[in-house]
């Protein structure tokens, strides 16, 4: 599923990227006006009327292939089911403790200046669990 995910963000950026290009280089109705009089060349790689059809239709295209990527991730997004939380919520649960370094538990004396060391914890951290008791149920 998340193959199918990147795929369609894929897709969606390069058509958008696609559309942004052939828009840039349509010209408007305007233009035509002013080659009329004979202000500007009305003669293109398309011939002077081909290139208004081709890059609106390409144009076109581009913007129903764009919709239908947002439709279905939009469709994606909604179909999943929920984890009851945040993502750093639920990576917490599953993180296992650091132990502490024997330098980090060293409180440095006022007057000596010789480390002193703390008070060791009551108990030892639980080894994290190995296996099927890592993964989170859904």
């Amino acid at each position: 599923m998340n193959v199918v995910l990147n795929l369609l963000v894929g897709v969606q950026m390069l058509s958008a990227l696609a559309m942004i290009g052939l828009i840039l280089i349509q010209h408007g109705k305007g233009a035509d006006m002013g080659a009329a009089f004979g202000s500007g060349s009305a003669g293109s790689l398309f011939g002077a009327s081909g290139s208004a059809n081709f890059l609106s239709r390409t144009t076109a295209v581009l913007a129903a292939v764009f919709f239908a990527c947002t439709l279905l991730l939009a469709y994606f997004s909604h179909a999943r089911p929920s984890g009851g939380g945040s993502l750093l919520e639920r990576a917490a649960v599953g993180a296992p403790a650091a132990p502490a370094s024997s330098a980090a538990g060293q409180i440095p004396s006022g007057t000596s200046g010789a480390a002193v060391p703390a008070k060791p914890p009551a108990s030892a951290p639980a080894a994290p669990v190995s296996g099927p008791g890592q993964i989170p149920s859904k």
